[in-house]
């Protein structure tokens, strides 16, 4: 009896499996990848709103109360920035992004308090949690 070429099923169960674990694995750093570049947007937006608002301040001796009074501020699609305090010497914020769920990003100046810009911990520093 002559002998057949080709895979046995063993074989190609193998190689299927092999697959499956690489791309198991490519999916999962694609993921945190694309995690990272949201929460990268959110921090960027909150530094455009701390420049803004920073602005204001200049110009009228106190931090802007919403965000419609920064006419410049315009935050990055999908992502929403929260004024959760504002004061004439202080101000607190967040943002989240749409497509992150439980993740967030603050900051909190002046005299406003630390938990306004949870989860930020230190005046002026943007933390994501």
């Amino acid at each position: 009896m002559p002998r057949r070429s080709g895979f046995t099923l063993i074989e190609l169960l193998i190689v299927l499996v092999l697959v499956a674990i690489l791309a198991t694995i490519g999916v999962n750093r694609f993921w945190a990848a694309k995690d990272r570049s949201l929460i990268s947007t959110m921090t960027s937006d909150l530094r455009s709103l701390a420049t803004e608002q920073e602005i204001y301040f200049d110009r009228n001796l106190a931090y802007a109360g919403n965000l419609t009074d920064l006419v410049d501020y315009k935050p990055s699609p999908g992502v929403t920035v929260t004024l959760t305090n504002a004061q004439t010497d202080g101000w607190a914020g967040n943002a989240i992004h749409t497509s992150l769920t439980g993740r967030q990003c603050g900051i909190f100046t002046g005299n406003a308090p630390q938990a306004a810009g949870a989860p930020a911990t230190v005046v002026g520093v943007i933390n994501c949690n």
